[in-house]
């Protein structure tokens, strides 16, 4: 599994995870709407048969504003939802 890219303009963390099944990436996938949920945060997501692209902008999204620990945090948690 790679790790969290940092990108600029805008600033924000993106992250592809690869599944070796339709079945998985669902399971991933709802997986993720379910913490989202209780996290109330809510990360842009795109997917196909067998991945998931992750992008995680700051809560924040002034011009001026940067990635924060609680950023990584929340993609630390995504990476934990990962079988």
């Amino acid at each position: 599994m790679g790790k969290w890219e940092l990108r600029n303009r805008p600033v924000r963390l993106e992250k592809r995870f690869e599944f070796e099944s339709y079945e998985a990436t669902r399971d991933f996938l709802d997986r993720l709407g379910e913490h989202s949920e209780v996290e109330k945060r809510f990360p842009d997501i795109s997917f196909g048969k067998t991945y998931v692209n992750i992008t995680l902008r700051p809560v924040d999204e002034d011009q001026e504003v940067q990635i924060t620990q609680a950023d990584y945090k929340f993609a630390e948690e995504i990476d934990g939802l990962f079988d």
